[in-house]
């Protein structure tokens, strides 16, 4: 098991940027793949980018291009730079392990669910 923490979130205008942090609690060496979901209000929570371990990346049709999902198995902790942000991309995101996302990605998890509190993000003028 792994606890999840989210950072980063924020207010910003359309066409910012902002970087997410999901710090884990133990290393991650061994964890795949990793990824971040987000939940928009009366909306589903849907995939938005996933990291296998050897550096195998997955991306929603809609943030490819604007965002990049990295590891850093040295400091335990997935990163997502998301530019040219848009109103659309306003949501809760969370840090997110486990078997649905290892699904989504075509891969065998390494590790049980688990999800952070998640972090706001609001992109508006």
């Amino acid at each position: 098991q792994v606890q999840l923490v989210e950072s980063g979130g924020g207010l910003v205008q359309p066409g910012g940027s902002l970087r997410l942090s999901c710090a884990a609690s133990r290393s991650i060496t061994s964890i795949s793949p990793m990824g971040w979901y987000r939940q928009a209000p009366g909306k589903q929570r849907e995939l938005v980018a996933g990291i296998t371990r050897g550096g195998s990346t997955k991306y929603a049709d809609s943030v490819k291009g604007r965002f990049t999902i990295s590891r850093d198995n040295a400091k335990n902790t997935v990163y997502l730079q998301m530019n040219s942000l848009k109103p659309e991309d306003t949501a809760v995101y969370y840090c997110n392990v486990g078997r649905m996302l290892a699904q989504a990605m075509g891969v065998f998890p390494t590790i049980s669910d688990s999800w952070g509190q998640g972090t706001q993000v609001t992109v508006s003028s």
